[in-house]
């Protein structure tokens, strides 16, 4: 086994009503001057107002920056930097989803390595680490809040760029569940089906390791019992408890194993159609884990023990079947949409879909290399 490289970031806290523990801790890293990049529910819930009254008790004055969008753009990263730049800011706390923390992650890292967030598109194209950011996680998905993975869309180009840098990797994480009670359904569905998408991806992955192996299958486990309950009631303390936890493990899982084509297909229908990324990954997820079953049977067999599925009498090919299968209820069951046609995506445009997902630097680690023609025939079972 080659040598593999382990990023987290050095402090995360999770836990029912944590946040509060969290400002203190906050209060000793000597941030004088904060960005707060959220969005603009979350700023008319008062939780971004809330946050900088805390702070303010910490001696830490802030801003709020609320522009960001559900898929945030070069443009919401110009626009937040802008006014970190005239606000003399020393550090970016996220408050949100994915989309906060990734819209903040491309902020702090242009603020401190100059040009423009286009410029890091790829692996490790910064110089320097980020200016410090603090990430208050909010939804139970994306896991953005502790990887090194920042996904913005280019505006122009019409297209998701995956920044995968270690520089981007925040300082310091908040999971309070007690934030996620009032998520709505389709929101919960969505980021769930995404942490699962992160931990199967990760499990099959090129670069998996014992240490990814070990987070994806108890992150597999927990979304599986856990994602129909908090689904179905949203109050479930227990249960929103146990989904931060398991998104946070599939992060971990993914963060350094990386993703494969479910990824890399999902990233273009979001940049294309501006479409939520968690119902993409689960539409995609079936179709892509059938096409990787000649490769990976048998950890997709593995895939479908962690879901609760009994695999002792299977085949590693039967196993691999029973996990595509218990993808596709899972997804029902929480109301996901059955195929891309229904979401709006046009079958004149799968062409160029196919060799934009090509390009993603998520599909380096699938467990098949596919052709153009086979990306296009994934895109077009998934309709």
């Amino acid at each position: 086994m080659a040598a593999s490289t382990f990023f987290i970031p050095s402090v995360n806290i999770i836990g029912a009503d944590s946040l509060t523990e969290a400002l203190n801790a906050m209060a000793g890293y000597g941030f004088r001057r904060a960005l707060i990049v959220t969005d603009v529910t979350l700023s008319q819930l008062g939780m971004a107002g809330n946050i900088q009254k805390a702070l303010k008790e910490h001696n830490i004055d802030s801003v709020i920056y609320d522009g960001t969008h559900p898929n945030p753009t070069t443009e919401n990263v110009a626009a937040g930097l802008k006014l970190l730049q005239e606000n003399k800011c020393d550090s970016v706390i996220s408050l949100g989803g994915g989309s906060p923390h990734d819209c903040a992650k491309g902020i702090a890292l242009v603020a401190s390595n100059g040009g423009d967030i286009r410029d890091y598109e790829g692996l490790d194209r910064s110089a320097k680490p980020q200016l410090p950011m603090i990430a208050i996680n909010t939804t139970a998905g994306t896991a953005s809040e502790m990887t090194r993975f920042c996904i913005i869309t280019d505006a122009e180009r019409h297209i998701k760029m995956a920044i995968v840098d270690k520089h981007v990797t925040p300082l310091f994480s908040v999971n309070d569940s007690s934030l996620m009670l009032g998520m709505p359904k389709s929101l919960t569905a969505a980021t769930g089906m995404d942490a699962l998408t992160h931990a199967i991806e990760a499990y099959v992955s090129t670069a998996a390791t014992p240490i990814t192996d070990a987070c994806a299958l108890k992150a597999i486990t927990m979304i599986a019992e856990n994602l129909p309950v908090v689904v179905e009631d949203g109050s479930n303390a227990r249960s929103r408890e146990a989904m931060a936890y398991a998104q946070f493990l599939a992060g971990m899982a993914f963060n350094n194993a990386s993703l494969g084509y479910v990824h890399a297909m999902a990233h273009q229908l979001g940049g294309f159609y501006d479409l939520p990324h968690g119902v993409c990954n689960a539409v995609l997820l079936p179709h892509v884990q059938a096409f990787n079953s000649p490769a990976a049977s048998a950890r997709l067999r593995d895939c479908a023990a962690a879901m609760g599925i009994d695999v002792a009498e299977m085949s590693d090919i039967e196993g691999a079947n029973a996990c595509v299968e218990a993808i596709r209820e899972l997804a029902l069951r929480v109301n996901i949409p059955a195929g891309l046609r229904g979401l709006g995506v046009k079958e004149e445009d799968i062409p160029v879909l196919a060799t934009n997902a090509l390009k993603d630097v998520c599909g380096l680690t699938n467990p098949i290399q596919a052709s153009h023609e086979e990306i296009m025939a994934i895109y077009r079972a998934a309709m």
